[in-house]
């Protein structure tokens, strides 16, 4: 009997949907330069910004402050890079009068991570935000780090690994009383919890068609009107200047037809997907002793679930559930190759041997009462014959279950 197939790792990607397939499909045969004056050309550009209204209304902006890019990197390194040369003076040197102070956050993917510590080695003034046990910044904190010198604040809209969502309403109010300009990294968010940039306040945010059923290598930066942006890529005339490169038409319909869906049914998904995770949760709880949930209990995600098992190795587990045809994560599949655990369960407290038996479930339409009910009746017996195999001694995690009471 063939076993049952449960891809719970769509936060790491998402399978194509089938309109979204068809809708590139018909787009093989729009061959024209999007930049080209002809018929052929004119074709091709009015199926990329009937995209770009799509993915604008997704997030209640104008079609005009939307930039198509390569995905989320490009988007969130075009916006460090215009802050870099905001406080930098002709010859690259970081200025030391003005503002030069940026402020994210422990817990953000690494393109923003990265990016931060890269300004960093440049001179700039970067804060690293706290988290608390749940993953939300620490608001003492960051009202601390504000001052006449930030510039910039980034903060991500929702954690890729736990879940959390964070208050970027409030975030960007106290960074514009401070005088700085705002990002989100929102492609977790996008697709999954509504939002709109006029409420939220944000100059810019980043989402990506992967994690929303479209295809990869495609993506958006939302850039407000009079915000700074400086292009990353140098080229050509396209997005007005702010990304060159010949369209990627291909992409950027898929983008467009994924982004239409997800607006149309952003209310069922919420609802349908959130049961699913719950039921996911409270089977674990029941029947696995000794595990800890790990992310915030009401601000979160309505797919995402990251669980603890003391005593148990995460890769061991991952490989045991493919085995039994369960597809799921350590953590972010961008740092799926370091050894290291997970940064956001360390900045949340997690100790290193337990974030290393930390498994995210993420999930997604395709996922069923069926696919979940197999899950808590596959994996409690391979935490058990892992546990009992381990040479990681069960204690001084007795405390746990209370966490989860």
């Amino acid at each position: 009997m063939p076993l049952r197939h449960v891809y719970l790792d769509y936060n790491a990607t998402t399978p194509l949907r089938g309109e979204v397939r068809d809708a590139i499909i018909e787009d093989f045969d729009i061959y024209g330069n999007a930049s080209s004056m002809h018929e052929a050309g004119r074709l091709a550009r009015a199926r990329v910004e009937e995209a770009r209204r799509a993915v604008a209304a997704l997030i209640g902006s104008a079609a005009g402050n939307v930039i198509f890019t390569s995905g989320g990197s490009e988007s969130n390194n075009t916006v460090f890079q215009t802050m870099r040369r905001l406080a930098s003076a002709p010859n690259g040197a970081v200025l030391t009068e003005g503002r030069a102070g940026i402020i994210t956050t422990a817990i953000e993917h690494p393109c923003v991570l990265n990016s931060a510590s890269y300004l960093k080695s440049l001179g700039m003034d970067v804060t690293f935000l706290p988290v608390d046990e749940y993953g939300k910044i620490k608001m003492d904190a960051y009202r601390a780090a504000l001052n006449d010198n930030t510039l910039f604040v980034s903060v991500m809209m929702a954690n890729n690994e736990i879940g959390t969502i964070q208050d970027i309403k409030e975030i960007v109010r106290l960074a514009k009383e401070a005088g700085a300009w705002t990002h989100t990294d929102a492609t977790q968010a996008v697709g999954k919890i509504p939002l709109n940039v006029d409420e939220l306040g944000v100059d810019y945010l980043t989402m990506s068609a992967h994690k929303i059923y479209g295809p990869k290598g495609i993506g958006a930066l939302y850039c407000r009107k009079k915000a700074p942006l400086y292009p990353l890529i140098h080229g050509g005339h396209q997005e007005g200047g702010q990304r060159a490169g010949t369209y990627n038409n291909i992409g950027i319909l898929g983008f467009g037809k994924a982004a239409e869906l997800a607006k149309k049914e952003l209310p069922e998904y919420g609802k349908k997907i959130a049961v699913l995770r719950d039921k996911l949760r409270e089977g674990l709880l029941a029947n696995v002793p000794t595990i800890k949930i790990n992310g915030h209990p009401v601000d979160m995600l309505p797919n995402t679930l990251n669980v603890s098992f003391p005593g148990a190795e995460g890769e061991s587990i991952l490989l045991s559930m493919d085995l039994k045809g369960i597809e799921a994560s350590t953590g972010s599949a961008c740092a799926s190759g370091s050894l290291d655990p997970s940064h956001v369960l360390m900045a949340i407290g997690v100790w290193p041997e337990l974030a290393h038996g930390s498994i995210r479930f993420s999930l997604g339409w395709g996922n069923t009462e069926e696919d979940i009910d197999y899950v808590i009746e596959t994996i409690p017996p391979i935490i058990a014959r892992l546990r009992a195999m381990s040479t990681v001694a069960c204690c001084n995690i007795g405390s746990l279950s209370k966490a989860n009471e």
